[in-house]
């Protein structure tokens, strides 16, 4: 049994602990405020990028671009996986990694089939650590990143693409559900084959929202041109935003992780102050006791 100087060095240790770690639930807390409000404050700007893009693709006859289609042949997909730079986030690094391994295992039957573009230095060294292959790789981003910390690695990655590295990309990260809920996701990134689909409007003015191939744009000098401008740039800004949606999902886990670990060290208090003063009550009748069976043996 420990003593009662362990038991009360072990209670000042926690208590420290707990300092830290209500500390650090604090700060990402308001780290998850700033960065909820980035991510959905660029997704409008996403939106009118996919709006006008849509509207040339799909208005504009004998208009293309090889972003916009899908390849006979698959012969190497890439995946850009953001992860964090720090720890100490719960699961928000595992399961990712976890299910980019899995679909990865799944897809491909050789390192020749795929390559890796990862955010984040845990995921990086995960990747490195398994020798797996890293085409690119960026770690050090600030807690609230902006366009120009990941313009070069997103240009490059759609290079890759253009070049036929790679025939398809996708995207692995966490989207930010809630504070306590981050759901690990796929989306694919190029080709863009969903520009079909319809753009929520976002506007309460009661009226429905209509295809955006529907809307008229005055554009010059021509589609093509514009489009072989807009994709690039519109494809780097799913990634921007990924990123961002992926930060947000960070700081609710840690917020969470440490909210978790605050409680244990609570807990943890609360039952080493019961032993200790426990063990305090056995050593003072212990000492009685003596006290007692020594005053008898003298009289």
């Amino acid at each position: 049994m420990a003593s009662l100087k362990e038991i009360k060095t072990r209670i000042s240790s926690t208590k420290k602990t707990k300092q830290i770690t209500k500390a650090m639930e604090m700060v990402s807390a308001a780290k998850l405020n700033k960065a909820q409000n980035r991510a959905e404050s660029f997704q409008p700007y996403t939106d009118k990028i996919r709006e006008v893009v849509t509207s040339i693709a799909a208005g504009t006859e004998g208009v293309s671009h090889p972003m916009l289609e899908d390849r006979p042949e698959i012969k190497k997909t890439g995946y850009i996986v953001i992860t964090s730079d720090r720890g100490l986030c719960g699961a928000y690094n595992s399961g990712l990694l976890r299910e980019t391994m899995r679909l990865i295992n799944k897809r491909h039957s050789s390192p020749d089939e795929y390559g890796i573009v990862v955010i984040g230095r845990v995921g990086r060294d995960f990747f490195k650590k398994r020798n797996m292959p890293i085409y690119q790789e960026i770690t050090g981003l600030p807690d609230q990143p902006e366009y120009t910390d990941i313009k070069s690695i997103a240009a490059t990655t759609v290079e890759m693409f253009e070049d036929e590295l790679f025939d398809e990309v996708y995207l692995h990260y966490n989207h930010f559900v809630s504070a306590i809920s981050q759901v690990v996701t796929e989306a694919k990134l190029l080709p863009l084959t969903d520009l079909g689909e319809e753009v929520e409007n976002t506007e309460d003015s009661g009226e429905s929202s209509e295809p955006v191939g529907n809307l008229d744009y005055i554009y010059e000098p021509d589609a093509g041109t514009i489009l072989e401008q807009l994709l690039p740039h519109y494809a780097e800004s799913l990634i921007f935003g990924a990123l961002l949606d992926g930060k947000a999902s960070e700081f609710g886990a840690r917020m969470s992780a440490m909210r978790s670990a605050t409680d244990n060290a609570d807990n943890m208090i609360d039952d080493l102050t019961l032993s200790y003063n426990r063990a305090r009550q056995a050593a003072i009748t212990q000492e009685i006791n003596e006290i007692v069976g020594g005053a008898a043996a003298q009289s």
